[in-house]
């Protein structure tokens, strides 16, 4: 049977793939598509239209690894010098990407005659840009999953957060939260261990298939663990099967994660000038151009613009260099934990130990864990590095204004969780709550809400210049009201010792 399929296969791609595409094509500017990539749209036309329509958008669809090497450095979209000799002529096509390292997939199936894999990996996107891949691969995104699973303080979050809840004889009862739950909150941006256990069978218009039968799957999270051992999901940003750098560079695609109320990025660029200037202009930007010039293709920022684009000025001198380390440029972590602290050497944040420890980068104290974090000099280069960015739209006095108010602001929420944190301590050596577990009970759900909700509100508000943010929306009011409220509690409790 499946010698059959075989047969029909290249029948449908000489009836339907030459009739509908071929004709828009020019064999003198595109180069070919590879036989097997042929069958393989010769049959997914049918079964599933809108990937093929979607990657016959995309710039895979028509440009071939050599036309891509025959750019000018700063232009390029390839950083992998070497590419096999059966890949480097023909354009990126399904069979280019999902035949790769057949070997170290677990999920590579015999397909049609094929070694097909069903999840295409970094490791495996590595085969055409090795630099982007070796950048993401030490970034705290490629170790999202680890960082949640393998720090037995988030890894207690994660289950207390979303574990269902029942009461039975005046108890409250937690259980263990489903995978199923997990794999739709948390994991869904962290990412999920995508494993083969063994085939299953799909029933198709030709008949049965065999496929892997994968757990924890679907998911796109960033640190996604694939079933050739490699971390990240390229899609992610870069969504199949387009994988347009149009779409990465705007802020949706960043907005999937980064909103309200933990991590408000999205909700605080919104808000902002720069938020205001792209919903007012973006259909006028070039949002494909590489490299990216600031004011002749953009006239504001998006978080690519900042985090790891490469950007020119008007003269094609270089501003800021490509990364796919989106930490590379940052300095300080605003997200607090539960203060603000320089940014991890290791995007693998499970190994950090502070002076208590616990695998938090700072005490309750606001004692740093100095040796897993970057130092002075560190900090400083990579400050300037984006106060440079910034200095290609803004005057250097507005530029260095900015910066020095946002390290005031970033101090002073740390001295606020200080003060919550103390009233948290009272309430443990009072034994109001138990410490074992400092995210089930109420007094401690309001200490977490100040570090985790509004003090880094504060923080992305004065990072990216939305106000609202800053003052009444997650901002400085809940802020002081929370922590009144605590403290109200706390002194309530210990009354009625």
């Amino acid at each position: 049977m499946k010698y059959l399929y075989g047969l029909l296969i290249p029948m449908i791609v000489a009836g339907m793939w030459v009739g509908t595409t071929m004709k828009d094509r020019d064999p003198l500017r595109t180069p070919a598509i590879s036989e097997q990539t042929q069958e393989c749209l010769g049959c997914h036309e049918n079964v599933s239209p809108g990937i093929v329509e979607d990657w016959r958008t995309s710039r895979h669809s028509t440009t071939s690894p050599a036309q891509g090497l025959q750019k000018a450095m700063l232009a390029r979209r390839i950083s992998n010098e070497n590419i096999p000799a059966n890949l480097k002529s023909v354009v990126v096509g399904c069979y280019e990407c999902h035949s790769l390292n057949p070997a170290a997939h677990k999920d590579s199936f015999e397909h049609f005659g094929y070694p097909i894999n069903v999840i295409v990996s970094p490791n495996d996107c590595a085969t055409c840009h090795s630099v982007e891949a070796e950048q993401y691969a030490h970034s705290k995104k490629a170790h999202a999953v680890g960082n949640l699973e393998e720090n037995p303080v988030y890894h207690t979050l994660v289950e207390t957060i979303t574990g269902v809840k029942e009461f039975h004889e005046g108890k409250m009862t937690h259980l263990k939260p489903s995978e199923s739950t997990k794999n739709e909150t948390c994991f869904a941006c962290h990412g999920t261990r995508v494993e083969v256990k063994g085939m299953r069978t799909v029933e198709t218009d030709l008949g049965p298939i065999e496929v892997p039968n994968l757990t924890n799957w679907p998911n796109q999270g960033v640190g996604r663990i694939n079933p050739d051992g490699s971390r990240g999901s390229c899609t992610a940003c870069h969504p199949r099967h387009s994988f347009s750098i149009e779409i990465a560079r705007k802020p949706y695609t960043c907005s999937q994660c980064h909103l309200q109320p933990d991590v408000p990025a999205w909700d605080v660029y919104k808000e902002s000038k720069h938020g205001n200037i792209f919903f007012s202009k973006y259909a006028e930007w070039n949002w494909s151009t590489v490299p990216w010039r600031v004011g002749v293709d953009f006239k504001a920022p998006t978080c690519a613009t900042c985090h790891n684009s490469l950007l020119v000025n008007s003269a094609g001198e270089v501003v800021a260099e490509r990364s796919h380390d989106f930490g590379s440029r940052l300095w300080v972590r605003i997200f607090g934990l539960i203060y603000t602290h320089p940014q991890p050497k290791s995007g693998a944040t499970s190994i950090i130990k502070n002076k208590d420890g616990l695998p938090l980068p700072t005490t309750f104290k606001g004692e740093i864990a100095h040796q897993y974090l970057i130092d002075a000099q560190e900090q400083g280069r990579r400050k300037e590095g984006m106060m440079k960015v910034c200095r290609s739209c803004h005057s250097s006095s507005w530029t260095g204004g900015f910066f020095a108010r946002f390290d005031t602001t970033l101090a002073e929420t740390d001295r606020m969780i200080a003060t919550t944190t103390k009233l948290m301590q009272r309430a443990w050596d009072n034994k109001l709550a138990d410490p074992k577990n400092p995210f089930d009970e109420k007094i401690e759900q309001m200490w977490i809400a100040n570090w985790l909700f509004y003090a880094n509100s504060i923080r992305y508000a004065a990072a990216m210049s939305g106000p609202d943010y800053a003052t009444f929306k997650n901002g400085w009011w809940d802020l002081t009201k929370n922590l009144q409220d605590m403290k109200e509690e706390i002194d309530g409790r210990m009354k009625r010792k």
